[in-house]
């Protein structure tokens, strides 16, 4: 079993700033899409995250995440304790392991009233930060699953995510505090539309001094058309988008302009944060169009060096 870090686990310890994209796994089994997109992002990110069933279903994510292995991109598998056990999770981690993917991003998912799939049953027997805690521990201590330990199981470099738009502001700090500890290794936070909400939250995290052990980045979405966002915003009113964004979109004519202004404020946004001291990086998440998403890229002049 490989005992090395992980190329992104090894570039979060060297302080220098982290470029991540996340796309979602097709839906069907053809490997064919996925592939051709993770070529596009091949050396133009340090990482590409695979999305667990995020909106609908799809193909599995330790699947899509050996698909881009193969394609020479360093895949993030995303596990979502919304839909699996401990015991399941746990497996799919040692099974992460044996295909060689050791960044893993634990996150509670997006509800599934949220999706297509409402009647589906959750399960939470763990929650993002438990999961995280085991997997640190697990080669040592795997008590959670029955076991003393598991010989060999990581380094993993474990990742969550981090909600500055959700209230109270106070208990969204706490709980990245105990991602800390539970042993996140970065943390990516919901897409940033708010700037002066986001500042709010930052200056929590600043005072507390955790953007000093986890490398904090922010998620960054590019919205493809006035509709789009404005459903995003009825279904998600946190994290928050500001009014005059979506009337911004909703200005523009036709789906080309829509789009483009959707970019273009992705790109100011990162422009803002840019000057940010202690954020770490970005996480462009595609949501189906990644040719927006490299388009962005290539706008905001965002390399992997």
């Amino acid at each position: 079993m490989p005992s090395e870090k992980t190329a992104l686990h090894e570039r979060i310890e060297s302080g220098q700033p982290l470029l991540l994209a996340e796309i979602s796994p097709p839906v069907g089994s053809d490997p064919a899409p996925l592939r051709r997109v993770a070529q596009r992002f091949a050396g133009k990110v340090h990482a590409l995250g695979l999305s667990d069933n995020q909106d609908r279903v799809r193909m599995s994510a330790l699947a899509a995440a050996a698909l881009v292995a193969a394609q020479g991109v360093e895949p993030i598998l995303h596990m979502t304790t919304r839909d699996r056990n401990r015991i399941a999770l746990i497996s799919d981690g040692l099974g992460a392991q044996a295909l060689g993917i050791r960044n893993l991003l634990c996150t509670s998912g997006t509800h599934q009233t949220l999706g297509r799939y409402r009647a589906a049953k959750n399960v939470f027997d763990l929650d993002s930060i438990h999961l995280l805690q085991v997997l640190f521990d697990l080669a040592g201590d795997g008590s959670l699953v029955g076991e003393e330990g598991i010989e060999g199981a990581g380094p993993f470099c474990l990742g969550g995510t981090a909600a500055p738009y959700a209230d109270p502001l106070e208990l969204q700090v706490l709980r990245l505090a105990k991602k800390v500890l539970a042993g996140a290794h970065f943390v990516v936070t919901q897409p940033i539309f708010d700037l002066e909400r986001f500042a709010a939250w930052w200056q929590e995290v600043t005072r507390r001094g955790l953007h000093e052990k986890v490398a904090v980045v922010a998620g960054i979405r590019p919205l493809a058309d006035a509709r789009q966002a404005a459903d995003y915003a009825a279904k998600r009113p946190l994290p928050c988008v500001p009014q005059a964004i979506l009337e911004r979109l909703a200005a523009q004519s036709g789906p080309s302009a829509q789009r483009a202004a959707g970019i273009e404020i992705a790109r100011e946004t990162i422009g803002r944060l840019s000057s940010v001291g202690g954020l770490r990086g970005f996480e462009i998440s595609c949501d189906g169009d990644a040719a927006a998403a490299l388009e962005l890229l290539d706008k905001c002049q965002l390399g992997v060096n």
